[in-house]
């Protein structure tokens, strides 16, 4: 009986100390940032076939790339009239211009590159 309770508390110091540490997951700046309907989301994703085919074949491009984290392959990627933009987090400056450089591939007059380097 001892053994149980002491490693039920073992378990519940250990779990508390992990919690305490944890990032704080709050992005209300941000949430309010694109709420004023001026920054795009990807609700603004155009239907037109043209720009589906470049959201489509840019996304394919991301995820093929076996060099980018998965940060990155989760980007958000918006098309409208022919112009690309990219929102969300990268590891590094290399993911956000290979990124950039996919959407070019993929066939967009041009992009609109709000990726944001993640803080360590």
């Amino acid at each position: 009986m001892k053994r149980l309770t002491l490693t039920l508390l073992t378990v519940t110091a250990f779990s508390s100390l992990a919690f305490a540490q944890m990032p704080d997951a709050d992005n209300s700046g941000k949430n309010t940032r694109d709420k004023d309907g001026e920054t795009l989301t990807p609700v603004d994703q155009s239907n037109d076939p043209a720009d589906i085919k470049i959201t489509a074949e840019t996304r394919k491009l991301v995820v093929a790339d076996d060099s980018l984290s998965t940060v990155a392959k989760n980007v958000k990627i918006i098309t409208v009239a022919g112009v690309v933009t990219l929102r969300g987090p990268v590891e590094t400056e290399a993911e956000k211009s290979a990124i950039a450089t996919y959407a070019k591939r993929a066939g967009a007059k041009t992009v609109t590159n709000e990726l944001e380097i993640k803080k360590s």
